[in-house]
């Protein structure tokens, strides 16, 4: 009986495996060196009201009878400065638009009108509110989010203070479900990494974004980049305004803000699919782009866990030493990540399966882009750009 040998592999194939591998481990701590970058905004000393300047809250809700109640509540409760609320009412089929009326005259609702062609819903209401209001700082946020009662004067003394034109934060996020609390840790680093958060505090950087969740701006500075009217067809309205913002010179600052605002953006698998799905495909699609970063996510989160296999079928103890170094690198990254973001650290050992969800999504978003099916969202349809 012969013995049985296995293939050494070649040395160049080797060493490639191992640039590869430590070219991802170093992508992957790219989240971690941005999450700890990032400023953190807590809540200042709870004080009366005082006089300041007037703050315009507005609300782009279709459909949201399950959490504006409590949004308009916890917004009614602040302790300050001088607040209008705004609820502009996108043809809700729900209770959204009593919800808002039981708490007039305190919330005003607004009726959004037809939505004219080549505008996003949530632009045409986000525009109609600011239309409506009188304050000199607006504040566009969402219905499914809480927040504490000094939230908005924290956010604004930080903003005067900063010089900030806008100032926007990241919320805690709460997830109850098995499916977000293996996605939603994952997405928020993608999101860190995509769009180098911390990065938009400085002058002297090209990063720019803001969260659609609660997002600040001098009334003055909207103005002058043209507003939601500027960027009326975008899906991603808040990192488009924030382009705006950048292109014309103006100060942004961003923060991350668990004391402060808290959020379940989803409810359901079903809902969590169609949100992020419209984030990552988007009106102006591109298959180079989505094929792009698919080839990313297999590459940077997927192979580098085949290295221990590799090595070890390969009979080579250092590439199996390297592999099961890997193995406890990524999966202690993603343990700590959930964690440090008030997340459930164990689902972050899911972490693959997480990266299959995207995988999923991305190739979802390939086929509907190829045949050029509109973005559904919010039970509307909205074609692709050419």
């Amino acid at each position: 009986m012969g013995l049985v040998t296995r293939a050494v592999p070649p040395l160049l194939v080797l060493v490639l495996v191992l640039i590869a591998s430590v070219f991802a481990l170093l992508f992957q701590g790219v989240a971690i060196l941005l999450a700890l970058q990032m400023p953190t905004l807590d809540p200042a000393p709870l004080a009366g009201r005082r006089p300041g300047p007037k703050v315009s809250v507005i609300i782009a809700a279709r459909d949201e009878e399950d959490d504006l109640p409590a949004c308009l509540d916890d917004l009614l409760a602040q302790d300050g400065p001088d607040l209008e609320i705004l609820v502009v009412d996108g043809g809700s089929t729900d209770g959204t638009r009593a919800a808002a009326m039981a708490r007039a005259p305190k919330v005003r609702v607004l009726e959004e009108p037809p939505l004219p062609e080549g505008w996003v819903g949530k632009n045409w209401a986000c525009d109609v509110g600011y239309r409506a209001a009188g304050g000199d700082w607006l504040l566009f946020t969402d219905a499914d989010m809480r927040y504490h009662p000094s939230a908005i004067r924290t956010t604004l003394e930080w903003a005067e203070r900063e010089e900030a034109d806008l100032a926007t934060l990241a919320p805690r996020i709460e997830t109850v479900g098995f499916w977000e609390k293996l996605v939603l840790p994952f997405y928020t680093q993608m999101v860190l990494t995509y769009f180098r958060t911390p990065r938009v505090n400085r002058a002297d950087s090209r990063a720019a974004m803001a969260n659609g969740q609660f997002t600040l701006v001098r009334r003055a500075a909207y103005e002058q980049v043209g507003g939601h009217a500027r960027i009326r067809s975008a899906v991603l309205e808040d990192v488009r305004l924030a382009q705006e913002f950048r292109k014309a010179g103006l100060r942004m600052r961003v923060a991350w803000s668990p004391r402060l605002l808290s959020t379940r953006m989803y409810r359901s698998r079903r809902e969590m699919s169609e949100g992020l799905l419209k984030n990552i495909h988007g009106t102006r699609f591109s298959t180079a782009r989505q094929a792009g970063f698919l080839t990313a996510l297999v590459g940077f989160f997927w192979l580098p866990l085949g290295v221990l296999p590799l090595g070890i079928v390969w009979g080579s103890p250092l590439l199996a030493a390297w592999g099961a170094f890997l193995y406890v690198a990524l999966f202690a990254k993603h343990y700590g990540f959930a964690r440090g973001i008030r997340g459930a650290g164990l689902y972050g050992l899911l972490f693959p399966l997480a990266v299959g969800y995207y995988v999923a999504l991305l190739c979802v978003s390939i086929g509907r882009g190829i045949r050029r099916r509109p973005l559904q969202w919010k039970g509307r349809a909205y074609p692709i750009e050419a």
